[in-house]
């Protein structure tokens, strides 16, 4: 039977560790230079490299704020020490050189010393091993609806602020508030129309988190619907998927569209608004074409375009300026952006 290999816990110095350039998350990056990389180079690598631990882990910058109001790291950085007595790490670049960072801007913090689970001499496919379990395969994250109730337990029992909180978990205040606002709309609207809490289902939180963007709100109110219709709609599945909450405002604003919905669902409303385009060329556009065209419609608006616009800002046509902005915005976030 072959023995496993074992970690000991140990507080290495932080100029004791050696980067793994050669960690395929940076190491594309790096090719680019020639010789050793520089500090300011590696730091570059890891921020493009998505300056992340973990997949679906927070930005760099989120992580180093998480880090500095935490006042060190959760999880031990992984380091292999060799032969010669060289420690590398394994799974932890980006936290290793944020603790550089912060020593630099910082010199009386905990930025010394970073807890580490140190290995002796691992055979390379080891390495490979825990590299792919940390990055492909990932810790097991919290669904969203248990994020937002831990986040309201803080927010409200613990009386944490909100820049406590974005300091915690990263992210923006925005979409903290949005997680806090959806679960109390869950527990408030939804649960109390089920039959059972057996009914109740977590994974409808996404509709929850929809429903606070303004525009959605709004077009609740001027229909003269509540969030228990809302609610409602969601339980019996009149909004399936769930990201179709986003077009309700169109949906509630057409007459048509709106009696399908109340009848038959999101789905089937959708296709009363959705006009297809006789020019294939556009629908057969890449995306980055279609993002380049878009910047340069909006930078040749002219003012009296703009005083236009304004003036017709509850029209369907400006509701699809709308989706495309909320769009855009949760497409920058899945890639690894701050969006403000």
């Amino acid at each position: 039977m072959t023995k496993q290999p074992t970690a000991m816990f140990e507080l290495l110095p932080v100029d004791s560790i050696v980067l793994d350039l050669k960690n395929p998350r940076i190491a594309k990056w790096l090719e680019i230079y020639e010789g050793a990389p520089s500090p300011e180079q590696i730091e570059l690598a890891l921020r493009s490299g998505g300056g992340q631990d973990d997949v679906g882990g927070p930005s760099y910058q989120s992580l180093k704020q998480s880090i500095q109001t935490n006042k060190g790291i959760i999880h031990p950085i992984i380091v292999n020490r060799e032969a010669d007595g060289k420690l590398i790490v394994i799974e932890g670049n980006t936290r290793t050189h944020i603790y550089r960072e912060l020593r630099a801007s910082d010199p009386k913090g905990p930025w010394n010393s970073i807890p580490s689970m140190v290995y002796d001499q691992l055979p390379l496919e080891t390495i490979d091993a825990i590299r792919l379990q940390a990055h492909l395969v990932g810790t097991r994250e919290w669904d969203p609806y248990s994020k937002a109730k831990y986040l309201n337990l803080l927010r409200n029992n613990e009386h944490l602020t909100f820049s406590q909180l974005v300091d915690f978990c990263g992210g923006d205040k925005r979409e903290v508030q949005n997680y806090i606002e959806a679960y109390n709309d869950m527990e408030e609207y939804y649960r109390p129309i089920l039959g059972s809490d057996q009914d109740f289902d977590p994974s409808r939180f996404s509709a929850f988190v929809e429903v606070q963007r303004p525009r959605v709100t709004e077009a609740l109110l001027k229909a003269k619907f509540t969030k228990t219709d809302f609610s409602e709609w969601v339980h019996t599945q009149k909004i399936s998927p769930l990201a179709t909450v986003r077009k309700l405002p169109q949906i509630l604003q057409n007459d048509k569209a709106k009696a399908i919905f109340l009848k038959s669902g999101a789905q089937e409303a959708i296709k009363v608004l959705d006009v297809p385009t006789p020019e294939s060329a556009l629908q057969d556009a890449t995306l980055e074409q279609l993002a380049r065209e878009l910047c340069k419609r909006i930078s040749a608006i002219q003012y009296g375009d703009l005083q236009k616009l304004r003036s017709r800002k509850e029209s369907p046509e400006i509701s699809v300026v709308f989706d495309a902005r909320d769009a855009l915005r949760d497409l920058c976030q899945d890639i690894g952006y701050d969006v403000e």
